[in-house]
């Protein structure tokens, strides 16, 4: 019976630890940075497009502090090119260059595109075939 309480426990453990994570004062920086930084990019995007966008710095903060961006940029309204970019300058700037892979699958109304961090979980590198690939940032 105790053992029950304890499997039941953890998931609620886990869960306030990630909250206090998230809610930490570098965390809630990093996450006010990735909003901005996604505005930015759409805004940039639908202007000048790929070619004219360019994703500030983030402030120097933790890697540890990446659950605030990680926040925003999966709840926060954005395109995955914008989310991929915000992303790939959070990653650069804390010495993880990525490439952002764009890919593109079906023709016709099956048409889709897709992009991503290369290596990131939500690649699509199986069902999506590579069009463009865009280097990491440099300072």
């Amino acid at each position: 019976m105790h053992h029950t309480n304890n499997v039941r426990t953890r998931p609620r453990l886990a869960r306030a630890r990630r909250l206090v994570a998230l809610l930490a004062p570098s965390s809630l920086r990093a996450a006010a940075w990735a909003l901005l930084a996604l505005r930015r990019a759409g805004r940039d995007l639908a202007a000048r497009g790929l070619e004219g966008v360019w994703v500030a710095s983030p402030p120097r903060l933790p890697a540890s502090a990446r659950v605030g961006v990680l926040a925003v940029v999966q709840r926060r309204p954005s395109t995955c090119l914008e989310r991929a970019l915000v992303l790939q300058r959070w990653e650069a700037d804390h010495g993880v260059p990525t490439d952002v892979v764009i890919g593109v699958r079906g023709a016709g109304d099956d048409f889709r595109a897709h992009a991503w961090l290369e290596g990131m979980p939500d690649g699509g590198p199986h069902a999506f075939h590579e069009i463009l690939r865009l280097p990491a940032p440099t300072r």
